[in-house]
């Protein structure tokens, strides 16, 4: 349930919390403060704006007392695009793994995907006719359309006009739901393509909507219940209606400026007094994150992000090594 954030102060948003997780008071007060924090800077005059930082929280708790849920009841009640990633599945620049950089490209997909439903929702009725619309052109093949996309309707077609009427009513009844037919669907095949550096597709500056264009695209004819049918042309209209290229800058200022990055076991990769061996590792892996987290550019598939403004919520158990082995910088 997203809630009218505006008008709750940190004090209600520990309440609606309250609802879900119990006990974790501290917590709850830290996170809450900082999700009010972002709200008040979306008020301030746009020069004043990139002056103010969000201030990153570190939990530390066993597993299980919910400091993961907090951060995700944290984004549902703003609507704020929220992922859930693990340290220890990172690797320092240099090393075969995920680069750091991922975890807000991530976002950045889970804030478009956000958008575009939002967005779909805005169209669906309109996605809904013209469907049902392409649906009884395959079901009566042979009706003429005019250049508006409207049926024509002469004399001679008066009883095909009738059967196309009586078709629509036993389409909305459901009653045609099992019959085949014929569609148009769009083949996403891709060659093989080899790749011998460490780097990503993003890091390399590919584009996956150009690699489709290039490699995919093709029409090709599959056959499908009516109800299979419905859903590829609802589809396929959602996506006509909708500016991508303004879902792509509206998701990208969600993420910058809303985005919650929710980093579990952080303690995993805090270096103990040994700087031998995988501790190296783990400190680059720590250092790695470090600029992210301060602010820095990353080149995702939809275009540029400042991280200045992400919210990250770090946690863990903290049982063997502890805040203080994690590299000063990074303690805060």
């Amino acid at each position: 349930m997203k809630l009218d954030l505006d008008k709750l102060t940190p004090v209600e948003i520990v309440e609606e919390l309250d609802k879900y997780i119990i006990g974790q008071d501290k917590a709850k007060r830290s996170v809450a403060i900082a999700l009010r924090n972002r709200m008040r800077r979306q008020k301030l005059p746009e020069e004043l704006r990139d002056e103010v930082a969000p201030k990153n929280i570190i939990m530390i708790g066993p597993t299980g007392v919910g400091k993961t849920e907090i951060a995700r009841r944290l984004s549902k009640l703003s609507g704020a695009p929220f992922i859930k990633v693990e340290a220890t599945k990172y690797t320092e620049v240099g090393y075969v793994g995920r680069d750091v950089e991922s975890m807000v490209r991530d976002l950045v997909s889970v804030s478009v995907s956000m958008v575009k439903s939002e967005m779909q929702e805005g169209v669906k009725e309109e996605a809904e006719k013209r469907a049902e619309e392409g649906l009884l052109d395959l079901l009566l093949p042979g009706v003429k359309k005019g250049a508006s996309g409207d049926v024509v309707i002469a004399p001679a077609n008066s009883e095909r006009m009738d059967t196309r009427e009586k078709f629509k009513n036993m389409l909305r009844e459901g009653k045609l739901d099992d019959k085949l037919v014929e569609v148009n669907v769009t083949s996403s095949s891709f060659p093989s393509i080899e790749i011998f550096s460490g780097a990503s597709f993003e890091e390399m500056g590919v584009n996956f909507g150009n690699l489709s264009n290039m490699f995919g695209g093709k029409k090709k004819k599959k056959k499908v219940t009516v109800k299979q049918a419905r859903e590829i042309l609802l589809d396929e209209e959602m996506d006509k209606l909708i500016d991508m290229d303004r879902v792509s800058e509206m998701a990208l200022e969600r993420a910058q400026n809303m985005g919650i990055i929710f980093l579990d076991e952080l303690d995993k990769i805090a270096s103990k007094d040994s700087k031998v061996g995988v501790d190296v590792s783990r400190e680059g892996v720590q250092r790695d994150i470090l600029p992210i987290v301060e602010g820095s550019k990353v080149n995702t598939r939809y275009g540029m992000i400042d991280t200045s403004h992400i919210l990250f919520i770090a946690a863990g158990a903290f049982h063997i090594s502890k805040p203080s082995d994690l590299i000063p910088e990074l303690q805060g």
